[in-house]
C-alpha cells in the first residue's frame, strides 16, 4: 500500500462530476464511501454507480436546468468542435451554478504540448506552444478553466489500465507503429488517485502533470508487450527521427506519494496478469 505525503486537507460534502466516464465510475464510489454527496452531468443519466445522482444536460447548450450548490467540481470533457469549445461548455456550467465551488480540478492532457520538438524535458513551469486545433482547443480549455473557476489543471498522459488496452490491441493485429516516439502514460488507478488527492488537498498545485516515472520510446512498450502476449513485436512504421515529448513526473510524486504502476511494465504485467 502506498504512503501519501502529509498535505493539510479539505473535506469533499457535495461534488459535481462533469463528463462522467470512467474516471468518475472510478472516483465516486470512494467519495461516496466517505460521505459526500456525489452528482453526475451527462448527456444520459442512465447506468450511474449506486448512490451517484444524474443530472442529463449537454453543456455544449446552455443548461435546461439550475445545478446544485456543491464545493467541488471534476471536469473531465473531451475537445468539442471549434478550438472554444471548452470555453463556451465552462461558462454554460458556470452560469447553471449558483455559486463558483471551492475546488475545481479540470482533467486537461498532455496533448496540449503536440507539435513541441522532442529536445527538452517538459515540466509543469514549460509554457505550451500548441501546434493543432486539438491542442489549441485543450490549452484554451485551461485558461479558461482557471479565469471561470480557478480550477487545478491536471494533464494525463496516455491513459492505461483495465478496458485501456488499446496498444495491446495494436499489438495483436501486428499493426504499425513509431518505434523511435517518445511517450509517456498514467495508469487509470494512478490518476483516479490524483484526481482524489488535488480535491482534498488544501493547497494544491495549481497544475500537475499526470505521468509515471519512465517516459519511453513506443518501440520498447510495443516490444514488451509482444513478449508478454506471445507474439512477434509489430513492424516499425516510423520516419527514422525522434518525435513525440518527454515530460517530468517529480512534481506528481511530490503530491501523491509513489506510484502503484510506476512504470508501464508494472502496469501491462497487471494487465496481463
Amino acid at each position: 500500500m502506498n504512503t501519501l505525503p502529509a498535505h493539510e486537507t479539505r473535506p469533499v460534502r457535495r461534488i459535481l462530476l462533469v463528463g462522467f466516464g470512467k474516471l468518475g465510475a472510478r472516483l465516486a464510489p470512494s467519495l461516496i464511501a466517505d460521505g459526500s454527496e456525489v452528482f453526475a452531468l451527462r448527456r444520459s443519466a442512465s447506468d450511474l454507480p449506486a448512490g451517484v445522482i444524474g443530472i442529463e444536460a449537454d453543456v455544449a447548450s446552455p443548461l435546461p436546468v439550475e445545478l446544485p450548490a456543491i464545493d467541488s467540481l471534476v471536469v473531465t470533457l473531451p475537445p468539442g468542435e471549434g478550438v472554444d469549445a471548452y470555453r463556451v461548455a465552462l461558462g454554460h456550467i458556470v452560469r447553471a451554478l449558483p455559486a463558483i465551488p471551492e475546488r475545481t480540478v479540470f482533467v486537461s492532457s498532455t496533448g496540449v504540448f503536440a507539435g513541441e520538438e522532442p529536445d527538452r524535458v517538459l515540466t509543469e513551469r514549460t509554457l505550451p506552444h500548441p501546434q493543432t486545433e486539438r491542442a489549441q482547443a485543450i490549452r484554451d480549455g485551461e485558461l479558461a478553466a482557471q479565469e471561470l473557476l480557478s480550477a487545478v489543471v491536471l494533464r494525463p498522459a496516455g491513459i492505461y489500465g483495465p478496458g485501456r488496452d488499446f496498444l495491446i490491441r495494436r499489438v495483436r493485429d501486428h499493426a504499425e507503429v513509431d518505434y523511435r516516439r517518445w511517450t509517456n502514460r498514467i495508469h487509470e488507478s494512478d490518476l483516479v488517485r490524483t484526481i482524489d488527492t488535488l480535491l482534498r488537498m488544501a493547497s494544491p498545485p495549481v497544475l500537475l502533470h499526470a505521468v509515471d516515472e519512465e517516459p519511453v520510446r513506443l518501440g520498447e512498450v510495443v516490444t514488451y508487450i509482444a513478449d508478454l502476449l506471445g507474439v512477434e513485436p509489430p513492424p516499425d512504421a516510423g520516419a527514422h527521427r525522434d518525435s513525440g515529448h518527454v515530460l517530468d513526473g517529480a512534481l506528481l510524486r511530490r503530491v501523491v506519494g509513489p506510484l502503484e504502476f510506476p512504470s508501464f511494465r508494472s502496469g501491462y504485467d497487471a494487465m496481463h496478469g
